[in-house]
């Protein structure tokens, strides 16, 4: 019997940019839950931001924000992984040595930015609904840093080349998408988080489905035997699932639910 069913929200439950989910989950996942199967979002998003996707049932799933450095439910952050905090810094200053990126340090409650890229902070805040402290300089935030991350509109791999080489050994670092490029603490993935979750609920991988379309989503996929790659997934990605699902343009993990119901 499934018990626990995890899903990345960008490609996979929504189109990449985009913020709102087919109404018709909301329905589906409350559904689910009285059949004694829990939800949790798994996502590179902030937790607030996940929490303003799933706003008519945010009280009923899971935040696996951060790429998994943050585990918790609404109100409440269960789990927490902070990085290095010289660590952090250091990889924050190597970023900045690249004009062509944007760089943001994840807190527990906010996210920290010094940009004076007004637009990128506006879309941050308005798109993604992140919760957002504009200081004059991240590095000398007292905060615990929970993710560093790196943004670039298009190619973020090959801006951020070389940067895995210097801190991969000390940082788990990820690529989200094509935008994006995300640090935690070693260990940290969506894959630690589900395992925290089947540890806690005393849920089986056997018992567990997961959805995902990127490579930040293969170590859940690891953690699932009903594993699913969207349709638009990268390659890398439907290689390590065991099942195949629709595409998010098409409600590809929508239509398993309601099967699986």
């Amino acid at each position: 019997m499934i018990k626990l069913i995890a899903s990345d929200i960008d490609g996979t439950l929504v189109r990449d940019g985009e913020h709102r989910l087919n109404p018709e989950f909301f329905d589906v996942i409350l559904k689910l839950r009285q059949k004694g199967i829990q939800f949790a979002a798994a996502s590179g998003r902030q937790w607030a931001s996940i929490e303003a996707v799933f706003e008519p049932i945010k009280e009923k799933v899971f935040y696996l924000s951060d790429n998994g450095a943050y585990v918790g439910c609404h109100g409440r952050n269960l789990f927490l992984n902070p990085i290095h905090r010289d660590t952090a810094i250091e990889l924050i200053r190597e970023i900045r040595k690249r004009p062509e990126l944007e760089v943001m340090a994840g807190g527990p409650d906010v996210v920290y930015v010094d940009t004076e890229n007004k637009e990128f902070v506006d879309w941050i805040i308005n798109g993604y609904k992140f919760q957002v402290k504009k200081v004059d300089d991240i590095t000398q935030v007292s905060d615990e840093i929970i993710k560093v991350s790196a943004y670039k509109a298009h190619r973020i791999q090959a801006a951020v080349k070389g940067l895995t080489d210097r801190f991969g050994s000390r940082m788990k670092m990820t690529i989200s998408g094509d935008m994006w490029m995300d640090a935690m603490a070693p260990g940290v993935c969506k894959g630690q988080a589900i395992q925290v979750l089947q540890d806690n609920l005393e849920i089986k991988p056997e018992e567990t489905m997961a959805f995902g379309d990127q490579l930040n989503d293969i170590e859940m996929l690891e953690r699932s035997y009903y594993s699913f790659a969207v349709g638009n997934a990268r390659e890398e990605v439907k290689k390590a699932a065991r099942f195949q699902a629709d595409s998010n343009v098409n409600g590809g993990v929508l239509k398993i639910l309601k099967l699986l119901l």
